[in-house]
């Protein structure tokens, strides 16, 4: 997806959870992006410290900037991050694609990793965000 966009002219914006003490302190391990999916030189990276990626960040701020009506959302911990800024993308007003099979979490409270992404789709698919498969966002950002 990411690819597809960036040859599309698609602007690609990724946000990273930093916080204070835990899981995700910055510059630790689990804190870094992928380098099989680092950001270009030029492509923002807006850092939160909530699930909600728009919660006291720039990001409504530099989607308007860039004239971005259209949200398609990836990423990691579904029924966290995934499941706040999806919410709040469509309270904002943006057209919401949760990409199904491009977010993701851990096994949590007894429940597979696996269950919890598949409730989140039921849950947000609902009426919060449109659901597409990897290959169907693909589809839609080569049109």
């Amino acid at each position: 997806l990411i690819n597809a966009a960036r040859g599309k002219d698609i602007p690609v914006i990724f946000v990273q959870h930093n916080e204070e003490e835990g899981e995700f302190l910055r510059a630790s391990e689990t804190w870094q992006i992928l380098p099989a999916l680092a950001p270009l030189a030029g492509e923002p990276i807006i850092e939160k410290t909530e699930s909600d990626a728009f919660f006291r960040t720039n990001l409504q701020q530099k989607l308007k900037e860039l004239g971005i009506s259209r949200l398609i959302i990836t990423g990691m911990q579904s029924e966290f991050c995934v499941d706040a800024t999806t919410r709040s993308a469509d309270k904002h007003g943006y057209e919401t694609i949760l990409v199904s099979d491009a977010h993701s979490t851990m096994d949590n409270n007894g429940q597979t990793s696996k269950s919890i992404v598949s409730r989140q789709n039921r849950n947000l698919g609902k009426d919060v965000a449109q659901l597409m498969s990897t290959e169907e966002a693909l589809k839609l950002l080569e049109s």
